[in-house]
């Protein structure tokens, strides 16, 4: 699998497609194919384009989407409204839109800080920008852990990877379960046990572990 890097992009204000550039031609958003068309004299929004390419390799999104319903640790209720729309620019009164977005860190698709188990990591601010991205991306190695039971050391002898691999992607019982499209959060999912992570430590080359 290839993961792509992470891209670093500034903050534009960008004109808005029918603006007029220099030489008469309509200035258009790089993420629109075709910029604002008619079809049957009735103006047609563009769509941004979704790049699945780059660097020459393909972009896997295995992320999952952020749902009212997606569950929340230990919670029964799941995340609720997490994204409403503060201000609108709908009935003419504000000048943009302005969206606010509220949610713990941990929802969803996340990568852990190293803070998020560590007290003095915390403290000293080891947030997620801390974590070197050259770990973060690049090929990945998609392995089928057994469904019966937890990520142990006796289950990480068996699946042999290799020494080199650095990113692993586990693929568990939790995906056959489908626990993330449950509202109620399952405290019986599938996870690494403490003989297991030390196990991956001592024998094996992984820097970047991935679990579904």
């Amino acid at each position: 699998m290839e993961v792509a890097p992470l891209l670093l992009l500034p903050l534009l204000l960008l004109l808005p497609p029918a603006a007029v550039a220099a030489g008469g031609e309509s200035a258009a958003h790089p993420g629109y194919a075709h910029g604002t068309e008619e079809a049957c004299g009735v103006a047609v929004l563009p769509a941004p384009e979704r790049r699945e390419e780059f660097d020459g390799g393909r972009i896997v999104d295995i992320s999952h989407y952020y749902r009212a319903d997606m569950p929340a640790w230990e919670s029964a209720e799941g995340s609720g409204e997490f994204l409403r729309l503060a201000r609108s620019m709908r009935n003419g009164s504000d000048i943009a839109n302005f969206s606010e977005l509220r949610l713990t860190a941990h929802s969803g698709t996340h990568v852990d800080a190293p803070g998020h188990v560590f007290e003095h990591y915390y403290d000293a601010g080891f947030d997620v920008d801390t974590l070197d991205l050259a770990v973060l991306n690049g090929p990945a190695l998609l392995v089928d852990v057994p469904r019966d039971k937890n990520i142990t050391a006796d289950v990480m002898a068996s699946l042999h990877i290799p020494k080199g691999v650095r990113r692993v992607l586990f693929r568990t019982l939790n995906t056959d379960r489908k626990l993330m499209w449950k509202k109620e959060f399952d405290t019986s999912y599938v996870g690494f046990m403490k003989d297991g992570a030390q196990w991956l430590v001592d024998n094996t080359d992984i820097k970047l572990v991935g679990r579904s």
